[in-house]
């Protein structure tokens, strides 16, 4: 899916490393001195307040990171010279390619040596995983900095996923279709990896591209975010958000922050919901492909609320019959509040996280769901699912027919920002 970007986002900070060592990555301003982007017109994002920014490079220095240093010879020998048999993938960033180190496989990411955007996320990259461990967040290995007369060599090395992302199994036909309750591990397993970053450590990284081709899935089929090249630090302390360049891609960022460029970590929280709708649809966020009126996935799916029969023509076909139609419904009860138009009115991660792992433990237990106290987390639970789930700034749904738990769409419309 295309990526959109309006403005030069903010400035970066770098630092050429010497390989072949194990070394704590911290990059600074001075640094970008002597490379080839040191000329480079540069802007900076900038919070509500500026000077209570606070870097990742910052945090870097804080708190010791254990990265290993290669070199390019290194990398090149791991991967055949970068062989197009092992590639796994390539976007804008450059392409991605799986290697052997020592008996290990590892995917390594060679930046394009024509972007300065691309230098840029590679450097938030280092920085973010540098700082950052989790069971649901790829783990980087290490990174290769070396300018020579070839050029600059930027490449990042991370642990292999064999089972691929998310969205390779959702839109290829090449592939199995991902089960029922795999596709409900993977909403939990992201919801934890989301909630880490905004409320798990004593800053918040924004994630700011939440989508399914970022989620990859090891050899246990358990789910992982990977490329934080776009994230970006919390607002600082008595702020309510940071005001930053518009980037992201289309058909997954919040409106608010494509409108104002004011990003909080309940614009993750609308990626989110997005996501969850592709998990139980099968379908892109945006999809060119479809006929007209199913292009875009929250306009095609909102008609279909309206009763049971209809809601389960919404169910990915390839999972052939093979779901609970009572978790389906709560997964999207769980969507709906996370696309609740005013940010304020959307939960926070962790009550996400909540409520997905009711669903998750409910439909692997096979019995009903126990209620739970509604002054203590928000609840999925079926006599629920109509109000407490829908209940929002504009009434993005209303509670229609009780005994049938029906869902309508009224006034809110998704609006997508153009790719051009």
């Amino acid at each position: 899916m295309k990526c959109f970007q309006f403005s030069n986002d903010d400035h970066n900070k770098t630092r050429k490393s010497t390989s072949g060592q194990s070394s704590a990555s911290v990059f600074t301003d001075s640094d970008l001195k002597g490379s080839e982007y040191s000329s480079q017109n540069v802007s900076t994002d900038i919070s509500t307040e500026s000077s209570s920014r606070v870097s990742f490079s910052c945090l870097s220095s804080k708190k010791a990171c254990h990265l290993k240093v290669f070199t390019v010879e290194e990398l090149k020998s791991a991967t055949k010279n970068f062989s197009r048999s092992l590639m796994l993938g390539e976007g804008g960033f450059g392409g991605v390619y799986k290697g052997v180190l020592k008996d290990t496989n590892i995917a390594v990411k060679q930046l394009s040596q024509r972007g300065l955007q691309g230098h840029k996320e590679w450097v938030t990259e280092v920085n973010v995983l540098g700082v950052v461990e989790h069971q649901n967040l790829v783990k980087l290995i290490g990174y290769c900095a070396e300018d020579d007369e070839r050029g600059i060599q930027r490449l990042l090395v991370y642990e292999f996923l064999p089972n691929r992302s998310v969205q390779d199994h959702l839109i290829s036909r090449f592939m199995s279709p991902l089960p029922w309750q795999t596709r409900l591990n993977i909403a939990r397993d992201a919801a934890q990896g989301l909630a880490y970053l905004h409320e798990g450590m004593e800053f918040q990284i924004i994630f700011r591209d939440f989508k399914s081709s970022n989620i990859l899935l090891d050899e246990k089929w358990n789910a992982k975010l990977s490329d934080f090249g776009l994230a970006r630090l919390g607002p600082s302390d008595g702020l309510s958000h940071v005001s930053t360049a518009v980037v992201g891609t289309v058909g997954y960022a919040a409106p608010e922050y494509i409108q104002t460029g004011r990003l909080t970590s309940k614009s993750d929280v609308w990626s989110y919901g997005v996501f969850l709708y592709e998990l139980i649809t099968g379908r892109r966020p945006l999809d060119r492909n479809k006929p007209k009126n199913e292009q875009k996935l929250l306009e095609w799916v909102r008609p279909h609320l309206s009763d049971l029969k209809k809601f389960e023509q919404i169910l990915d076909p390839r999972l052939d019959g093979n779901y609970s139609i009572k978790s389906a419904q709560k997964l999207a009860a769980i969507a709906n509040r996370c696309l609740v138009k005013h940010p304020r009115n959307r939960p926070k991660m962790s009550e996400v996280l909540e409520m997905v792992n009711q669903v998750v433990k409910a439909t692997e237990a096979k019995i009903p769901q126990t209620p739970i106290d509604e002054s203590s987390t928000p609840n999925v639970d079926d006599d629920m699912f109509l109000v407490r789930c829908l209940t929002a700034s504009r009434r993005l749904v209303e509670h229609t027919s009780r005994e049938n738990k029906l869902l309508v769409w009224k006034l809110w419309k998704p609006k997508l920002v153009s790719s051009n």
